[in-house]
Formats: structure tokens, C-alpha cells, sequence
């Protein structure tokens, strides 16, 4: 198994999906560890640290990569496998950005309101309990367990586009969904040569939809392996785990990101189960489950889950997510 380590400068972060070269070529098979930086590329770092005295638009969500993957083509699938994914502080942030958010007015949600207020909370971790602590201004303190993951993933979008890292879409991008965690299979279909993958934003922890548009904001040490499927490329991005499927929809209003993810899984089962689309459409009104992942992006997203207990024997992809777990435990 090869094995690419790689921490970017800052020069060599990638702001967006698509229009950057790769920093590095793996070949499927690769495991991979990488560093990648908080959204807020570092410069938020204390409770004085307001967002629009610190950060620099567009610069936000910084991505690590992108990676070129061999011999993958457009019509292809990658499969992402998390192995780990660690903080790499002892801290993290978060804040309210004015006119950014899911209970505010935004420049999509015009209001005659002022902005909310800004404010920046600092997390700090403690690792033996793997807890981060969440303080409030009248000095409340409430230990929240850590539960680690990337709310960027993705591949260059397909006829040259190149989108914002704050965007999610069919090609992943800033889903932010918490599903993204350690012990994933996240399937992604290819659209260019080399697939060029990106991953960021990690988050300590966040709830689902991340309401005021900021989860607990920090950077990681994350290991994943590499996979290539011929064929087969997914419309929109699908994550399997241990007990589930799923699938990530993103697109403004929310019921589309939501359709859109539903569709997808109809189109899943159809497949799994060998069934046809109405059937298979019947089954997933009986059986989804659908966790909002972000409702303050450029594009909202959506995920529809399905628990393996609830269907026969299923093999994703030619079992590819099992390959993958048995082959982590030759890394850890």
C-alpha cells in the first residue's frame, strides 16, 4: 500500500472545486494523510477575533488537495474511505457572521433587519474526555462530546466549472452533513481525469443543519484510503457506513436538496435490491430517514439514510465498503 503525507502551506490551499492543479498524484489504493485547516483559515483565534475584522471573503474554507487520482476517468467512481479523523488543536471556533445563517436575514433572505450580532465562541478540547466545552457569556460551561468530521469533500465539477469551496452540489462540495465522519465510504462521481479530489472544513462537532451557518471550526489530522470503481458514477454524492446508505442532496429551496436526495436513493435501492422505481420508490417512503446536513450554504443539502436492517443482504458497489474497513485495519 502507498502511503502520501501531505500538509499544505498556505499558498498551497485550494479555494475552490475545479480551476486549481493538483498538488500531489496517488494511485487507487493509496492511503492518504493529510492536514487540513479550520474554515476560517486560522485567523479566528480568540473570543476577539469578530469575522469581519478577521477574515478575508472568498477566502474561507480553504481546501487541502486537490488530488489527482491515476487512471480515473469522467463516468467513474471515487471512493473516499475516512480511516481517522482527528483534531489537530487544542481548540476551535465558532461564530455569527452578519447577513449568514439559517435564523437571520441573508442577501438571498432580504430583510430591512439589522444584522445579528457578531460573536466568536472559542472551544476548548480535552482529550482524555473527548469533550469540547462550549461557554456561555454568563459563564455557563457544558461539555459536549467530540464527534469529528470533514463538512468538505469533493471532486472538479464537469465542463470546466469551477465553484466556490462554500458551495455544495452533484460534486460534493461544503455538504456539511455530520454523516461525513470517521468510518465512511463516501462515493463520488467523476467528471474529469484525475478526479481531483479536496477535503476541509473540518468540524470538532455539529448539529444537524448547522443552524447560524458555523459548526465548531478547526483543523485535522485525517487519513483516508483511495479507491477507484470503473463506471457506475453516482449523480449525486452517496456515503455508506457500517448500518446505513446514504445519499446527499444540495439545492435551493430545501425541498429540492431533499428530492434530490430521495431520487437518488429510489435510484440506489432500484439497483441494490434489483427492483423496479416505483417499487422501489413505495420502500423509501416506509423506511427513509432525513437528517437536514445545512441550511445556511449557497445551497442548502439534504440526506436520505436507509438502515441495512431493514433490507436483505445489500453489496454497494461490489462490497467496496467492507474491502475498505478490513483494509484500514492494516493501518491503524
Amino acid at each position: 500500500m502507498d502511503v502520501v503525507e501531505f500538509r499544505p502551506a498556505p499558498e498551497q490551499y485550494a479555494w475552490t472545486f475545479g480551476g486549481v492543479p493538483p498538488v500531489a498524484r496517488v494511485t487507487p489504493g493509496s492511503l492518504l494523510k493529510v492536514w487540513t485547516e479550520d474554515a476560517f483559515a486560522g485567523r479566528i483565534r480568540s473570543t476577539g477575533d469578530l469575522p469581519t475584522r478577521s477574515l478575508q471573503m472568498p477566502d474561507v474554507n480553504p481546501q487541502t488537495g486537490p488530488f489527482h487520482v491515476e487512471g480515473a476517468e469522467p463516468g467513474d467512481t471515487l471512493a473516499l474511505h475516512f480511516v481517522s479523523i482527528e483534531p489537530a488543536r487544542d481548540w476551535a471556533a465558532s461564530t455569527t457572521i452578519p447577513f449568514f445563517g439559517g435564523l437571520t436575514g441573508t442577501d438571498r433572505t432580504a430583510t430591512l433587519q439589522e444584522p445579528l450580532p457578531e460573536r466568536t465562541w472559542i472551544y476548548h478540547l480535552d482529550r482524555a474526555k473527548g469533550t469540547v466545552a462550549f461557554e456561555a457569556s454568563n459563564g455557563l460551561v457544558i461539555e459536549l462530546p467530540i464527534d469529528p468530521m470533514h463538512g468538505t469533500v469533493g471532486v472538479a465539477p464537469p465542463a470546466r466549472e469551477v465553484r466556490s469551496s462554500l458551495v455544495p452540489d452533484t460534486f460534493g462540495g461544503n455538504m456539511d452533513t455530520p454523516e461525513m465522519r470517521a468510518g465512511v465510504t463516501c462515493y463520488l462521481g467523476v467528471n474529469v481525469p484525475g478526479a481531483l479530489f479536496s477535503i476541509g472544513d473540518g468540524h470538532y462537532r455539529q448539529g444537524e443543519g448547522e443552524a447560524c451557518g458555523t459548526a465548531v471550526e478547526g483543523a485535522m489530522n485525517t487519513t483516508l484510503l483511495v479507491e477507484l470503481i470503473k463506471g457506475r458514477g453516482p449523480a449525486w454524492p452517496r456515503i455508506e457506513s457500517d448500518d446505513e446508505i446514504m445519499v446527499v442532496g444540495s439545492a435551493r429551496p430545501l425541498e429540492d436538496a431533499w428530492r434530490a436526495s430521495q431520487v437518488e436513493m429510489v435510484g440506489w435501492l432500484a439497483e441494490l435490491l434489483g427492483i423496479d422505481r416505483l417499487d422501489a420508490y413505495q420502500l423509501l417512503t416506509q423506511v427513509a430517514r432525513c437528517p437536514l446536513a445545512n441550511v445556511c450554504d449557497t445551497n442548502y443539502s439534504a440526506v436520505t439514510k436507509v438502515a441495512k436492517a431493514l433490507l436483505p443482504p445489500v453489496r454497494a458497489f461490489d462490497g467496496m465498503h467492507s474491502y475498505l474497513r478490513e483494509q484500514a485495519k492494516g493501518t491503524m
